[in-house]
């Protein structure tokens, strides 16, 4: 049985009288990539902010990396790095002096080889002198992954990472996620493409209303469509179809 990397339990959050996530359960396992779906306000922000302790949730447990997000959010901060939608990089700096930055403040020994090192990773070493505010949206992105590299933390929350990115940046950042999950890291996405947790998820679950109303593996949620009609060909109903047809967005013919 593989080991679990992410549990929640039950977890119910509210502003005021807005309830927004209405007893949310699932459980990610260590190294692989989990997509979380959903529309605008359907509460995946809401989500990662308790999952990364920046949030308390009003009921229920987060367990990350064996730690509860609020009994050990010290021990849970140390398992995790957290990348936005927008990149958190220093424009006025070069890539190679954000990536120092960082490892300074975590305390890693060699920043400079680190930096290097994640540098060359992500492909980004012609590039390193050069301010950051000179770099393109996929540079850019690429290198606020390396940023949330630095540390090695075996858990990255992603959250809607490839929002903005024209489609050759997207698949430069897709390529850096599957390789981040071959090498054994476990990743949490919260994504609106569906293509993308179509490309990149082993898992995916779709939050609509503060609920997860499906989960499973692409072949699982496929079995929720209704049988394609076949005509010249059996036609294999997209992502985008599932997503709608489960959310009762639209009638399924």
């Amino acid at each position: 049985m593989q080991n679990i990397a992410i549990q929640v339990k039950d977890i119910q959050k509210s502003y005021k009288k807005l309830s927004v996530l209405k007893g949310v359960n699932f459980s990610v396992e260590q190294g692989s990539i989990f997509a979380l779906l959903g529309s605008n306000g359907a509460g995946k922000t809401t989500l990662i902010k308790i999952l990364t302790t920046l949030l308390k949730q009003d009921k229920g447990q987060a367990i990350v990396n064996g730690f509860d997000v609020v009994s050990h959010p010290d021990y849970v901060r140390h398992s995790i790095s957290l990348t936005g939608q927008f990149a958190a990089v220093d424009d006025m700096l070069t890539g190679q002096e954000n990536l120092i930055m960082i490892a300074r403040l975590r305390h890693t020994e060699q920043p400079r080889q680190v930096a290097d090192e994640l540098l060359a990773r992500f492909g980004l070493t012609e590039a390193a002198r050069r301010r950051v505010a000179t770099y393109s949206g996929g540079m850019r992105r690429r290198l606020d992954l390396a940023m949330s590299l630095v540390g090695t933390p075996p858990i990255l929350f992603l959250d809607e990472p490839t929002t903005g990115l024209d489609p050759e940046a997207r698949i430069e950042v897709w390529n850096v996620v599957k390789e981040l999950a071959d090498g054994g890291r476990t990743v949490f996405l919260t994504t609106q493409y569906l293509d993308e947790a179509e490309q990149l998820a082993d898992r995916l679950a779709i939050l609509h209303e503060g609920k997860i109303i499906a989960s499973g593996t692409l072949a699982d949620l496929k079995k929720l469509f209704p049988p394609a009609q076949v005509e010249y060909v059996e036609k294999q109903p997209t992502l985008e179809e599932i997503f709608l047809a489960i959310i009762g967005k639209k009638e399924v013919r």
